[in-house]
């Protein structure tokens, strides 16, 4: 190592709070939108994440904004934003947090 710095998932992950669902207002993570975050060898960062709803149209918007956020931390060479519709998002991923302020 040539003394880059390790991006862990916790960076990704903090990074990722940044990303907002218009429709909720609450951050994806917060949400439980983002259901695995990967780290492979030269800093090439794969994300898996969903939308509240697959009609959603926000999608392209959500992956810009992850590379975006995500791409600013150190030691990230490359993000890769992976939607998936399975499994499905259910109201039960969300934070304590965000189910209170959601009133679930």
């Amino acid at each position: 190592m040539g003394g880059m710095p390790e991006v862990t998932v916790d960076d990704v992950r903090e990074a990722l709070t940044n990303v907002i669902d218009p429709e909720l207002g609450l951050d994806f993570v917060e949400l439980g939108l983002v259901y695995d975050i990967s780290i492979e060898d030269e800093g090439d960062v794969h994300i898996t994440f969903t939308l509240t709803s697959p009609g959603c149209p926000i999608g392209p918007q959500v992956s810009d904004q992850m590379k975006e956020f995500v791409g600013e931390l150190p030691g990230v060479r490359e993000v890769y934003p992976n939607m998936v519709f399975t499994p499905p998002w259910t109201p039960d991923l969300m934070s304590e947090e965000a189910k209170f302020a959601l009133g679930f």
